[in-house]
């Protein structure tokens, strides 16, 4: 037995020399990998950056494209500069810049290659090629930054920034390095696998002085960068200009729809900044710049910004109500200013006649009639069943939720539920009385601009809407494939938007004449939503020809007053530009009054 264990012992041991004699061998001979790290203090591996992709507009114009710059790497352990002055003053930095550089290359590694000097133009970069050499240690890598033929549509675009170390701890797939580039807002985020590409590598052999003296191995083990894939956008240029234009010095918003397929044609924050100012090497000076400003040209108001949707909503009621039954078309109710204010002449308006006018008393009466219908006995208990109704209704049609546009930060706007009211109040504790307020879009009511344009294609398709997007396309170098979006329908019966859409025609030719357009007929609502700190908002929001529409828009001026001035002068110009392709001569005065800000003198 003792025996048999001496030969079993013998045995595992010749067995262990074996296994590490074959482990050597494939380390030393088989693994090639292994001989490349042995090289390693002879061979600089310099990463090929791809080209990120091109942004383009719904007719193929560029948006965004990419530039030539160069970074300037660095390893640590091979550094040798005999004139620190010298090397300072070639790439204008001080002595302490330089020290704290090096001293955060060596807290991210020793030995590995991180960012030194980031982003030198092509005539920057030529200016120290040829000195750069003299000092080892440092190595230049081409990469591109974006580039903004046209200063529009910055808070879309978003833009892309060095990759954080919180982001690095969250990529599992490993593909970011410190000192890579990465989407971080709008279309650059929401798109940024698309767009990225895939790096490659070529490993160079250098001598003692950084020189390059050709590629290792002949290049057995370089690797191409793919470029990324282009977007096309829904976005139409020439109108996006013109809409910033539009908005120059004014604070607000503006979204334009394509109705059948829910391609947002103009994107406008207000005021914006040139995206240029977000790429390249004074990013981070320009961005502390940015977003110290009181203006808040960085947040993103089309999609985060949330106002009350004042007159705008009393287009919901209506709907909700015709859907429901408790009011027809022909239905009137007596305009009874003494339970809430109302203007204009009117008095005994049918529903056409109440959307018209913009009465208030009768959309009273009307939500009165959706949230107390009498289907359980108790007052307040009636009325959470009423609300609960309507919240349904107001989620079908894209309020209180996000729609899920393809950029990222969108708020959801807000709709106060039963649970809501159950918090101040009690449950079983509130009714209508305590609620009236939501009836003409005030009270707790938030919507976003891009939900009161999506409110317009919804009018306009008479019930249904496709999922808000600023992307149509994607182009592969082969191929190109179109994006699907969803179609959503809202619940409501088509034939009921009949009444409201004809009520819509006529405000356009009566209280916002101003958004007249010679031979285009738009259906349109305006919109003064109440602001408690200073003057209201003016909104407005529509959608043109009423038949067959191409167009529909919210508009937002901050602080501008009544909703059929100056937001509906904006929507008229923007219909009249998108359809006709210009704005007549003859509608200078237009023009002229929104740039001026005549209006304010009606404030």
């Amino acid at each position: 037995m003792i025996e048999n264990r001496k030969y079993i012992i013998q045995f595992l041991i010749v067995l262990v020399g074996i296994i590490f004699l074959a482990k050597l061998f494939s380390i030393q001979v088989m693994e090639s990998r292994y001989k490349l790290a042995a090289e390693n203090n002879v061979i600089n591996k310099v990463v090929q950056y791809p080209y990120r992709g091109l942004i383009l507009d719904r007719n193929n114009k560029i948006i965004v494209h990419n530039t030539p710059v160069y970074d300037i790497m660095v390893v640590p352990k091979e550094v040798e500069v005999q004139d620190t002055t010298a090397f300072c003053n070639l790439l204008d930095i001080t002595k302490e810049e330089f020290e704290a550089k090096i001293q955060k290359a060596k807290g991210y590694s020793y030995i590995k290659q991180s960012l030194f000097y980031p982003q030198l133009s092509n005539e920057e970069f030529a200016k120290i090629q040829t000195r750069l050499v003299e000092y080892q240690g440092f190595y230049p890598v081409a990469r591109t930054v974006r580039k903004y033929p046209e200063p529009v549509l910055a808070n879309g675009l978003g833009y892309i920034g060095e990759v954080s170390k919180r982001q690095l701890e969250r990529d599992t797939t490993n593909y970011y390095k410190q000192g890579d580039f990465i989407g971080i807002s709008g279309i650059e985020a929401a798109y940024e696998e698309e767009l990225r590409g895939k790096r490659g590598v070529k490993y160079k052999l250098v001598n003692v002085r950084g020189i390059e003296k050709g590629s290792f191995n002949d290049g057995k083990f370089d690797t191409l960068s793919v470029p990324g894939n282009n977007l096309v956008s829904t976005i139409d240029l020439d109108l996006q200009k013109y809409a910033e234009y539009l908005m120059d010095d004014k604070v607000g918003s503006i979204v334009a729809i394509e109705p059948s397929t829910g391609e947002i044609l103009a994107f406008v924050n207000s005021p914006s900044y040139d995206p240029n100012l977000l790429a390249g090497r004074n990013y981070s000076k320009n961005f502390s710049k940015l977003n110290k400003d009181t203006l808040k040209p960085l947040f993103n108001r089309p999609i985060m910004a949330q106002y009350r949707p004042g007159s705008v909503f009393k287009l919901v009621q209506s709907l909700i109500a015709l859907q429901e039954g408790v009011v027809v078309p022909s239905t009137r109710i007596v305009c009874n200013r003494g339970i809430i204010n109302c203007h204009g002449s009117h008095t005994n308006e049918d529903l056409h006649g109440a959307i018209k006018y913009s009465c208030n008393p009768y959309f009273y009466q009307t939500f009165k009639r959706i949230i107390q219908q009498g289907k359980v006995e108790g007052m307040n208990k009636d009325a959470r069943v009423g609300l609960t109704t309507w919240n349904n209704y107001l989620s079908d049609l894209g309020f209180g939720r996000k729609l899920g546009i393809d950029i990222p930060n969108e708020s959801s706007g807000m709709v106060p539920g039963p649970t809501y009211y159950d918090y101040y109040y009690q449950k079983d504790h509130w009714n209508f009385y305590t609620i009236y307020s939501l009836s003409i879009g005030e009270g707790e009511l938030l919507t976003t601009p891009l939900q009161v344009a999506n409110l317009a294609s919804i009018l306009a398709n008479r019930g249904f809407y496709v999922r808000p997007h600023m992307v149509k396309g994607i182009e592969t170098p082969d191929s190109y494939y179109k994006l699907q979006y969803d179609r959503l329908d809202t619940g409501i019966d088509s034939v009921h938007f009949t009444t409201v859409v004809d009520a819509m025609g006529e405000i356009v030719d009566g209280t916002a004449r101003v958004a007249r357009v010679k031979d285009i007929e738009i259906a349109g609502k305006t919109g003064t939503v109440q602001n408690k700190n200073s003057f209201d908002h003016s909104a407005f929001m529509a959608f043109a020809p009423k038949e067959n529409p191409q167009i529909a828009i919210s508009v937002y001026v901050e602080n501008a007053g009544w909703g059929g001035g100056v937001a509906a002068a904006i929507t008229g110009l923007l219909i009249e530009k998108y359809i006709k392709g210009e704005v007549a001569s003859n509608r200078a005065w237009v023009e002229n009054y929104v740039m001026t800000k005549a209006y304010l003198n009606n404030l």
